[in-house]
């Protein structure tokens, strides 16, 4: 059995959308984007270092999968992209054509029933990047077992945010935290 995890960027006011570049995710006319890039030096590192230094496979909605597909495969010889190019990488679509990033399968359908399936298999854990849509789903289908949060010093007013819909209370269980002298703080929490 294996776990999901999701790898999120967010600010002080828990906004997740588009935090790497300003035309990332203009949806919902949202203006902010690019918020995280000045905070980039220290938290990569620290990422690769407490996220993505073990095996793990990836779970993408399409648009996060677009995204890093344009990107990722091209960059070989990174010790990041090495792994994330050898990752099995499960993406939820609707459009199963083009997903030509190495090692790609698409999962459609009874989305909540495949993914639940895929976390009874034997495998490394798996790991979200982004993918706003999918985490709401996966939240309001309670199959998200650990939150890999990056806190940035920003407030964003509007955009996306993590928790977007009230959600029934849970209590978490603090694994680690440690910030970034940039003022950036890692935290990660599992289900109590």
């Amino acid at each position: 059995m294996r776990n999901i995890a999701i790898l999120t960027f967010i600010t002080l006011d828990g906004v997740m959308q588009a935090p790497s570049k300003p035309d990332e995710d203009r949806s919902g006319n949202f203006e902010r984007g690019g918020w995280a890039t000045p905070y980039w030096n220290g938290v990569m590192e620290q990422v690769q270092k407490e996220a993505m230094s073990e095996p793990y496979d990836m779970l993408f909605g399409r648009k996060t999968y677009d995204l890093f597909a344009g990107h990722w495969p091209d960059a070989a010889g990174d010790p990041v992209a090495d792994m994330m190019n050898a990752a099995s990488k499960y993406v939820v679509t609707s459009r199963p054509d083009n997903l030509s990033w190495k090692h790609s399968h698409a999962i459609s359908g009874d989305i909540a029933r495949k993914i639940s399936d895929l976390k009874l298999e034997d495998g490394p854990i798996l790991q979200i990047h982004g993918s706003w849509e999918l985490i709401q789903f996966l939240l309001a289908h309670d199959l998200i077992d650990e939150f890999r949060l990056w806190t940035f010093p920003v407030v964003a007013g509007s955009g996306k945010r993590l928790f977007e819909k009230p959600a029934e209370p849970e209590t978490l269980k603090l694994a680690k935290s440690e910030p970034c002298a940039n003022g950036v703080v890692m935290s990660i929490y599992r289900r109590g």
